[in-house]
C-alpha cells in the first residue's frame, strides 16, 4: 500500500528517523541555551512528532514543486506554519498548557507562529528536500524489506506504548491544571467575601479550601515535574487563569447578592 506513490511502511521509517533528528537538533538547541541537559519533547522517547510529520509533509507535497522554487518556497511556508500553528491549539486545548510562546516576537498570531518562524520552515523544507532526504533514501532503500517489517514493528509497538502513556500522563496533567484553577479562583473569591464582615461564616470554607488547594498543588507538582523540566518556559492558557478584576467583580456581585438576601431576610422578620 502507498501514499503518493511511497510505500506506507517507509513512510513510518522515516516519520520515526526525523522525529529523532527533531529532537536531537532541538535538545541540542536548548540545551546549550540553558546550558544544561534539557532533553526536549512530550514523549517518554527521544522523538518529537511534529519534525517527523512536517518531514512527511515535506516529502509528500512539496517534491512535486521542486522545478518551481518561488512556488515550493510559498507552499511551504504557508503548509508548515499552518501545521505548526494546529500543533500549538491542539496542545493548549487538551492540555492547557502553552508549550511555546512566539508573543515577544513580532508579527506573531496568537503566539503560535510567527514571520521568522514561518520563513525559517521555508528555508528548511528546502535544505530537506534538496540535500538531506535524497541521500536518506537512498540509504533506507538499501534495507532488506524483511529488516524493514520487523523494525516497523518493533518501532510502532514501542510509539504506541509510548504514547498510551504519554496521554494518560497529559490528561492528568490538564485534570490537574484545571482544578487548581478553579479552586484558586473560588478560595480568592471566598477570600475576598470575608472582607465584607462575613470572616465568620467563610472561616471554615476558607480553610477547607486551602487544604484543597495545597493538595492539588502537590499533585500537580508531583504529575508535571518532567514536563517542566522539559519546557522550562510553558504557561498555562490564559483560558484557565484567574484574573485579580475577574475576582474582584465576582467577589463584588457576590457580596451584594449576600447582603441583598440578608436585607431581605431582616425585612421578613420585621414585617411579622
Amino acid at each position: 500500500m502507498t501514499i503518493l506513490g511511497y510505500p506506507i511502511l517507509d513512510l513510518f521509517l522515516y516519520f520515526i528517523f526525523y522525529s529523532f533528528l527533531g529532537w536531537l537538533m532541538e535538545t541540542c538547541y536548548c540545551s546549550i541555551c540553558e546550558r544544561r541537559l534539557v532533553p526536549r519533547g512530550f514523549l517518554y522517547g527521544p522523538i518529537c512528532p511534529i519534525y517527523g510529520t512536517g518531514v512527511l509533509l515535506m516529502i509528500l507535497f512539496f517534491t512535486p514543486l521542486k522545478r518551481n522554487l518561488v512556488l515550493f518556497y510559498v507552499v511551504a511556508v504557508v503548509v508548515m506554519s499552518s501545521w505548526e500553528y494546529f500543533v500549538a491549539w491542539l496542545l493548549e486545548t487538551t492540555t492547557h498548557v502553552k508549550y511555546w510562546d512566539y508573543s515577544h516576537f513580532r508579527f506573531n498570531l496568537k503566539g503560535r507562529i510567527c514571520l521568522w518562524v514561518a520563513l525559517v520552515w521555508g528555508v528548511l523544507s528546502y535544505i530537506v528536500i534538496f540535500y538531506i532526504h535524497p541521500p536518506i533514501e537512498a540509504r533506507f532503500a538499501e534495507i532488506p524489506l524483511v529488516l524493514k517489517y520487523a523494525l516497523g514493528g518493533v518501532l510502532l509497538v514501542t510509539l504506541t506504548v509510548d504514547a498510551v502513556f504519554t496521554i494518560r500522563h497529559l490528561a492528568l496533567v490538564s485534570k490537574l491544571v484545571v482544578g487548581v484553577t478553579a479552586i484558586g479562583g473560588e478560595l480568592q473569591v471566598q477570600l475576598s467575601l470575608g472582607k465584607a464582615e462575613l470572616t465568620d461564616m467563610l472561616e471554615d470554607k476558607s480553610s477547607a479550601l486551602r487544604q484543597r488547594y495545597s493538595a492539588e498543588i502537590a499533585q500537580l507538582e508531583r504529575y508535571s515535574r518532567r514536563f517542566r523540566s522539559r519546557y522550562s518556559k510553558m504557561s498555562v492558557n490564559r483560558r484557565y487563569t484567574v484574573r485579580h478584576e475577574d475576582i474582584l467583580a465576582a467577589a463584588q456581585l457576590a457580596k451584594e447578592e449576600l447582603l441583598r438576601k440578608k436585607q431581605e431576610k431582616r425585612a421578613r422578620r420585621n414585617a411579622n
